[in-house]
């Protein structure tokens, strides 16, 4: 299992390219999910695209297959984004297109502002520039503190209407990919951690008119977590950003509607290649 030791934790992560040959880019797509997932959350995407593009995907500390973090109640945001920026230095990616979902997207937008070195371009999911609003705060101690007793069980029913779109709760064909979605999202028992640094995380809205990289925001049309509102405000905030609406899709787009997400990304990463310059 690939592990990698970065600020006094292990994370899982995923490392594959294309085979050498005329269809191989020679860029890197790094993939950074949201909370309660894992790398199989951009499986779909990291299946098409890994024939042209090296792609990395990880665990944040205290999700998937990456090592517990006991020694806080809270996963900071910051702390992940820091985790991101070592784990980047230590593959030695160079500049990479930096792909955030939710929770991704806090880190991927962070990396952006702070550290343009490391992205070449943004591909921003489901997420926001702004704290978690007021309203919803109560709600998610609730299920914090419900989880952290252990009594993960009594929060199951919760998950979809947040994480997923009606259309796909709705539809009898979907049955099983709820059910595996679901089983995903409560793996991890100790994930209330990671879920606290969520819920306290800061704005960087005022860091958003740094990013210079080409931008493309996707959203799920049916998202409540993140609403295609909250999208439209960073395709305003981020310079020339581009916006793309996944119609039966929520808060979990890639793997809700992967071929529509995988489209989209691939279309805006070829507009934005600059061609091989042809010899004399």
């Amino acid at each position: 299992m690939p592990q990698l030791d970065v600020n006094g934790t292990t994370l899982y992560y995923e490392d594959t390219g294309p085979p050498p040959g005329p269809n191989a880019t020679g860029e890197t797509i790094v993939f950074s999910h949201g909370l309660l997932w894992s790398t199989e959350q951009f499986a779909p995407q990291v299946a098409a695209l890994r024939t042209r593009y090296r792609c990395i995907s990880w665990d944040h500390r205290g999700q998937g297959q990456s090592a517990p973090d006991a020694s806080r109640n809270t996963i900071g945001i910051e702390l992940v984004w820091q985790d991101a920026v070592a784990l980047l230095e230590k593959l030695e990616t160079g500049p990479v297109h930096f792909c955030g979902l939710s929770m991704g997207g806090f880190v991927a937008m962070r990396t952006a502002s702070r550290r343009p070195d490391l992205v070449r371009s943004l591909l921003l999911l489901e997420t926001s520039a702004d704290p978690e609003p007021t309203e919803n705060v109560p709600r998610y101690r609730m299920l914090v503190n419900v989880v952290r007793i252990g009594a993960i069980g009594l929060v199951r029913r919760r998950l979809g209407p947040i994480f997923l779109a009606k259309s796909t709760l709705s539809d009898p064909t979907r049955k099983a990919d709820v059910e595996r979605f679901t089983q995903i999202m409560i793996a991890r028992k100790d994930a209330w951690r990671a879920a606290n640094g969520v819920i306290d995380r800061a704005g960087i809205a005022i860091e958003l008119p740094r990013i210079n990289t080409p931008a493309l925001v996707i959203v799920g049309d049916e998202d409540v977590a993140t609403t295609p509102a909250k999208a439209q405000r960073l395709v305003a905030a981020i310079r020339g950003a581009k916006l793309v609406t996944i119609p039966r899709a929520g808060h979990s787009s890639s793997v809700e509607q992967p071929d529509a997400v995988t489209s989209a990304i691939d279309q805006f990463l070829g507009s934005i290649r600059t061609p091989a310059r042809r010899s004399n």
